[in-house]
């Protein structure tokens, strides 16, 4: 018997895919153009399903520092930043990530998902408390499986849930600490910040938000969620990632508890990872500069995922609660969301197709991600394609001029 038998059932699950061809996990861009155009083969594609918010990932002044990086201190590390693997760029990343923030202290990880895998398994010991968002991402249940804490997940986006899963906690011994995200991953839903700041500051927790998705997007300056709901005091930790609107890849964290810097050497994921090179540290340090002065890719991602969100919403998409730049189509079945997704790239339309368990609630979902350097003629596009695919699949009602001809 195989080592893999146990995977039979997910593995005839992918061979349906393939026979049926759409199977989004095996597409392979041959050339990527542009943020938002790329070629397969002959045809060229649209994308809207690369989390480029910023449209950071081809700015001159990005690609341009990277490439010196790598010409002065060369392709990678090659070890940890406990060993040989902080150089000066590293330091200076995390000063820029701590004054952008306002914040004392900050350290950087080789990735998102490591910083909080990293970040939550040394916080959290096996005698202590994580309360989780039902819907938190896999990096951060991974991050409490790491460091052994008690785990209690309350209702998503449900303050009064935590509040009472706080109180039941009471007197019980060991620190209790409160994990939030900033927009969530599936359905672009935003937390109530302020509602779980308060609970927070009531049952005396720390409070963890994972501002991914919405570093870039929210806040007068981009800080994120924290930020736009005026919370920033109330936040304990604030984690993210380069690989959402600064077009690359890597994590970080930043704080103001003091004893921080003891994390660099209770973190295995930061102790025993080699760090990042020289040059994806110097194409972060230039996408934040990016990022911190030049509000109008902001407003520009805003107004476009807008644009799409209820322009979906008039053809009569099921959608996520409100508009940020990850917008998702709910379908009814996985099967119809392979379909839905194998006629739109088929038509020149890039999206991602998300499944439990990753999504909430068991959905089946069409994700899409806006970005700023999408035109608004791009966006009426992708809605088009939309529109023809969702009719011919009956997801939705005939155009009205079909509707009038039928009558």
């Amino acid at each position: 018997m195989s080592l893999f038998h146990k995977f039979a059932p997910l593995r005839a699950a992918y061979d349906r895919l393939e026979s049926a061809k759409s199977n989004p996990f095996n597409v392979a861009f041959d050339r990527v153009l542009s943020p938002t155009e790329a070629r397969i083969g002959d045809r060229e594609i649209l994308l809207l399903g690369t989390n480029n918010y910023l449209g950071l990932t081809y700015d001159p002044a990005v690609i341009a520092r990277a490439v010196e990086a790598t010409e002065m201190f060369g392709t990678g590390t090659t070890g940890s930043r406990i060993a040989n693997g902080s150089y000066d760029g590293h330091k200076r990343l995390e000063r820029a990530l701590a004054d952008f923030y306002g914040r004392k202290h900050a350290m950087v990880f080789s990735t998102g998902y490591q910083a909080n895998v990293g970040v939550l398994s040394a916080l959290a010991g096996k005698n202590d408390h994580l309360l989780l968002d039902a819907d938190c991402h896999a990096s951060i249940y991974d991050g409490s499986r790491l460091g052994h804490a008690q785990v209690t997940r309350f209702r998503h986006n449900d303050p009064d849930d935590l509040a009472n899963r706080l109180r039941r906690l009471g007197d019980t011994p060991g620190d209790k600490i409160v994990v939030v995200e900033g927009i969530y991953s599936m359905l672009g839903d935003a937390a109530p910040l302020r509602e779980f700041a308060a609970v927070k500051r009531e049952w005396g927790a720390y409070l963890v938000v994972d501002e991914a998705h919405s570093l870039g997007v929210l806040g007068q300056t981009g800080r994120g969620l924290a930020e736009a709901e005026a919370v920033e005091a109330d936040v304990d930790f604030i984690v993210g990632t380069f690989s959402k609107s600064l077009g690359g890849v890597g994590g970080f964290c930043v704080g103001d508890m003091e004893g921080f810097d003891i994390l660099r050497v209770v973190s295995r994921p930061y102790m025993f990872t080699a760090s990042l090179p020289p040059s994806v540290i110097a194409a972060a340090l230039e996408a934040l500069h990016q990022l911190r002065t030049r509000p109008i890719l902001r407003e520009r991602l805003m107004d476009n995922a807008r644009q799409f969100y209820y322009g979906l919403a008039d053809l009569g998409f099921n959608l996520g609660p409100e508009p940020n730049p990850v917008v998702s189509a709910i379908m009814p079945d996985p099967e119809t969301a392979f379909a839905f997704w194998s006629r739109l790239l088929d038509a020149g339309l890039y999206t991602n197709v998300s499944l439990p368990p990753a999504t909430p609630k068991g959905l089946a979902l069409l994700r899409s991600s806006v970005g700023a350097a999408h035109t608004p003629d791009q966006i009426d596009h992708a809605l088009s394609l939309f529109a023809e695919v969702g009719r011919a699949m009956g997801l939705i009602a005939p155009a009205r001029a079909e509707v009038r001809a039928a009558g």
